[in-house]
């Protein structure tokens, strides 16, 4: 066990030093620096701190989880991806960049008005504290919980050693957001993405080398023998992800959060240029594509060794398949690269939400000529609050009935779906103005938890996505041209005019090739 407790803080502190060496000469007091690194960051830091902040333990365990209990055909949301990052790269950061955003609610105002930018950064807000943190955390509690079993450790309950291990997670990870700001989340992310993809491939790698009694192609060939239908990736219309999701809201969704959303859009804000920040965006999907490797295979892997024996709580497989193939002296190394993950996302959104809070809430209505030092001081004191709500509110998250990831999902589509359809009205879609966007935002809002959680539609929470967006156009188109008079502003065309951002010459290359390995992995495993 003393090799796992110095594997553990052996790493942990390599990323703690690499990050305050990284950060030694910057000025961290001025808004650009803390909330946007300086606009310094190169395509490989962004991609690095993307995937990162993307990839926590509710996808090592949940998706692992659900990979087991549902199989392969939970892959779409890791690969359609892909798709979403080339949209994005390619027609929706080069508007954001030549706006000069530091976030997306400021792009409502500079499109809409003031009221809606107000009312999403208030959305957003709400929706990391009662729903991504509080998962991300208690997911990486069971996680290293289960590698070094505090519980036994230290003679308490299981629920008391979570407890405990949310609240210390909470604290390291609010110090890298508070006193690091943007660049030092991006630069311990850079680091401990390198600890995910080698520690994560890791797993799946000895399991099928043992299974295939020292040939890995053969461990592969045993699993799929073993459960070919755990393999097929189109599924029937009753699976838990259906195919034909991918047509109706799946994609609504990864556009959404791939482009437009604040936890890893700010990382692109951050970049040197538009070339440096599309670049990152084409490496992030470069990146998803590989990673079902990490959080789908483990699952699948999983069935082979418990079979059906976990299927009602299925969070819990992947840290048995760490436990059961990883090697005792790696369980530390292991459970360092577990805490990165967790930190990354959890630091990562607690720095997007401080800079709404921030841009969006207290400069914009309670003190509009803030110093920027003041501004700073402000973002460091809403972390803490936000922090320790987060921390409060994880212990409460049970294991959800299909799994962390599902449940993640399912509660952002209360505040994903509705925002997305008015951003993407408000970038593309002239004939809708304020007040149709407006009306767009409260109807998708209603709607969604109407049909999800008071009547419970008997409809795929993701079609249901699909017929939202739909539904949140019309309302916004009939209510525009009721109200043809709301107000419009013109800045946001301004700004399109004005500032020129040269874009990178290789994207639609890179992006097509992209789009067509997506495809190519669903021919093949179809």
């Amino acid at each position: 066990m003393l090799y796992s407790y110095l594997g553990f803080f052996g790493f942990t502190l390599l990323v703690i030093f690499y990050t305050s060496y990284k950060l030694r000469k910057d000025n961290l007091d001025t808004s650009n620096g803390y909330f946007l690194a300086g606009k310094s960051l190169t395509a490989p830091i962004i991609a690095g701190s993307m995937i990162l902040t993307n990839i926590s333990t509710e996808h090592l365990i949940g998706m692992n989880g659900s990979s087991y209990k549902n199989g392969i055909i939970v892959i779409a949301w890791e690969v359609t991806s892909a798709i979403a990052l080339v949209i994005a790269a390619i027609f929706i950061i080069p508007r954001f960049m030549k706006m000069k955003l530091t976030t997306i609610p400021e792009f409502l105002e500079k499109r809409f008005d003031s009221q809606i930018r107000s009312i999403v950064a208030f959305l957003l807000m709400s929706s990391f504290v009662v729903t991504l943190l509080p998962i991300v955390l208690y997911s990486g509690a069971i996680n290293i919980e289960s590698i070094f079993d505090f519980s036994t450790v230290f003679s308490i309950s299981k629920d008391q050693s979570l407890v405990y291990t949310v609240l210390v997670i909470g604290v390291i990870g609010s110090l890298y957001a508070i006193f690091g700001g943007l660049k030092a989340v991006a630069f311990s992310d850079t680091l401990n993405g390198i600890g995910l993809m080698l520690g994560g491939l890791l797993v799946p790698a000895i399991a099928l080398y043992q299974i295939g009694k020292g040939n890995i192609f053969d461990g592969v060939s045993t699993i799929y023998n073993f459960a070919p239908k755990k393999f097929d990736i189109i599924g029937s219309e009753d699976s838990v992800l259906p195919f034909s999701t991918l047509f109706t809201g799946l994609m609504i969704n990864q556009i959404y959060f791939w482009g437009m959303n604040q936890t890893i859009i700010q990382r692109a804000f951050g970049a040197k240029n538009l070339v440096e920040a599309q670049k990152g965006l084409i490496y992030t999907g470069v990146f998803k594509l590989l990673m079902p490797l990490i959080i789908v295979l483990p699952g699948l892997i999983g069935y082979y060794y418990f079979q059906e024996e976990h299927y009602n709580k299925p969070d819990l497989i992947y840290p048995l398949l760490v436990k059961k193939v990883l090697p005792t002296y790696l369980y530390g190394l292991f459970a360092a690269v577990i805490l990165g993950a967790v930190l990354s996302t959890f630091n990562s959104v607690l720095n997007s939400a401080s800079t709404i809070f921030c841009m969006d809430i207290y400069k914009k209505s309670f003190n509009k000529n803030v110093s920027d030092k003041k501004l700073v001081y402000y973002g460091k004191i809403s972390s803490v609050i936000l922090a320790i709500l987060s921390i409060s509110v994880a212990p409460l998250v049970a294991y959800a009935p299909s799994g962390l990831y599902f449940l993640l999902q399912e509660l952002n589509g209360i505040f994903f779906i509705p925002i997305s359809s008015i951003l993407v009205a408000g970038l593309f879609f002239k004939q809708i103005n304020a007040a149709g966007a407006k009306a767009g935002l409260f109807f998708g809002f209603v709607f969604y938890i109407l049909t999800s959680f008071v009547f419970k539609i008997n409809i795929h929470f993701v079609h249901l996505w699909g017929i939202e967006f739909v539904l949140n156009f019309i309302i916004m188109f009939i209510v525009s041209k009721i109200y043809s008079n709301s107000k419009t502003n013109t800045e946001y065309e301004e700004d399109l005019a004005n500032n020129y951002e040269k874009s990178w010459s290789g994207i639609n290359i890179a992006g097509s090739i992209l789009v067509f390995l997506t495809v190519l992995i669903y021919i093949l495993l179809s």
